[in-house]
């Protein structure tokens, strides 16, 4: 099937992928009075007496915005608000379809970090949760850092829902293949959002030897072209000083975890790793290799972020489910101990984890409700 020609076709009929619905009926001067004027005075006076009551009264308990300043979508680049609009109300149609969460599409035209966290700010009365999405580094950092006050969770899911999705896998992978977290040697190929919160979640889970690698190769204290977020990832990694290319670095490795960009690993590049090599190639639409030729380089397994190869590693496994516990338990934050949670839920969903099934399908039943039991879990044992 050519999904790019059904895509278009698809959007231009239906206009786009979401409607809004009423919950109530609206048929005669009664359901007009209750729902509207005069009726709906009553319950914003008892909001503005006490605003927890919004939770009562609104779907504000209910309501995530997905956010994006259209400056990384996809693989796409930066290519504006209104060409993030389908990927947003993509993401929109996930959270109802999965997790039963009303979400709405917000694109901004600014790109500038304080203008989008002070918009963002202003429109958050209405939900109970930000999913921020598609926005460059490092500015999504400092957007998701600068909004953990609202009072509602702000996730970055970029970042933390492919981390949450990445150490399910790994989990698994690593039964299959009979190896330890803390004693396997891991390269990360990518050193944006993902790839740092990525390598941050590993450590978080027991990970102690990782190397990162962006465009220009491994990073390394000293080195003078990184970054503030790339200089702190560089104290706490590459604990063998390693200098060099990604080539190098995945030389007697054990993992090599790819948020980058196409056919960057060559089969003897994971010719070279350890026996019984993982290979998380997750670029989209084409990964960093593909999976025959990492079968062909000796890979052990495989793994992508494509729903035509085995092991496809899929965000939605764990935004909608994330959301779904932080909104029922009225979460403030969604912290780490959460995404540890999520990951763990996710692996525990596969009982019997072999080389070509280490994830669950993003359709198996259960499983989000395992998730958002696991995520509320977490916030409450906080």
């Amino acid at each position: 099937m050519d999904y790019k020609k059904e895509s278009l076709t698809l959007h231009e009929k239906n206009k786009g992928k979401l409607e809004i619905k009423l919950k109530v009926k609206l048929e005669n001067k009664d359901d007009l009075s209750t729902a509207y004027t005069p009726g709906v005075a009553q319950p914003c006076l008892e909001i503005a007496r006490d605003v927890e009551n919004v939770y009562k009264y609104t779907p504000k308990g209910n309501m995530v915005a997905v956010v994006s300043d259209g400056t990384a979508v996809l693989g796409l680049g930066n290519i504006g608000a209104e060409a993030a609009i389908p990927v947003m109300e993509g993401k929109a149609i996930l959270f109802k379809s999965f997790a039963n969460i009303d979400a709405f599409p917000i694109c901004l035209s600014s790109q500038n970090i304080e203008t989008n966290i002070a918009t963002i700010r202003n429109i958050a009365p209405v939900f109970g949760g930000i999913n921020l999405e598609d926005i460059k580094a490092p500015e999504c950092f400092i957007i998701e850092e600068s909004l953990q006050d609202l009072g509602i969770p702000v996730m970055h899911d970029d970042q933390h829902g492919t981390a949450v999705v990445v150490l399910a896998s790994l989990i698994n992978a690593l039964k299959v293949v009979d190896k330890k977290i803390n004693e396997v040697k891991i390269i990360v190929n990518g050193a944006g959002a993902a790839g740092i919160a990525v390598t941050k979640l590993l450590f978080a889970y027991g990970a102690e030897n990782i190397t990162l690698c962006d465009s220009k190769g491994i990073i390394y204290s000293g080195r003078d072209d990184l970054n503030d977020y790339k200089k702190e990832m560089a104290k706490i990694t590459n604990k063998n000083h390693l200098k060099g290319s990604l080539k190098e670095a995945m030389i007697s490795s054990d993992i090599f975890i790819g948020v980058s960009v196409k056919n960057v690993v060559t089969p003897e590049m994971v010719r070279s790793m350890n026996h019984k090599s993982i290979v998380m190639a997750m670029a989209n639409p084409d990964p960093e290799i593909l999976p025959a030729d990492a079968k062909q380089g000796g890979a052990f397994i495989v793994a992508t972020g494509r729903s035509d190869f085995p092991n496809q590693v899929n965000n939605v496994l764990a935004f909608p489910a994330i959301f779904r516990g932080a909104l029922d338990v009225r979460a403030k934050r969604i912290t780490q101990k959460m995404k540890l949670a999520a990951a763990i839920a996710i692996a525990d969903s596969v009982k019997n984890p072999t080389t070509e099934y280490i994830i669950p399908n993003p359709f198996e039943k259960g499983v989000v409700e395992r998730v958002a039991k696991a995520v509320g879990d977490a916030w409450e044992d906080n």
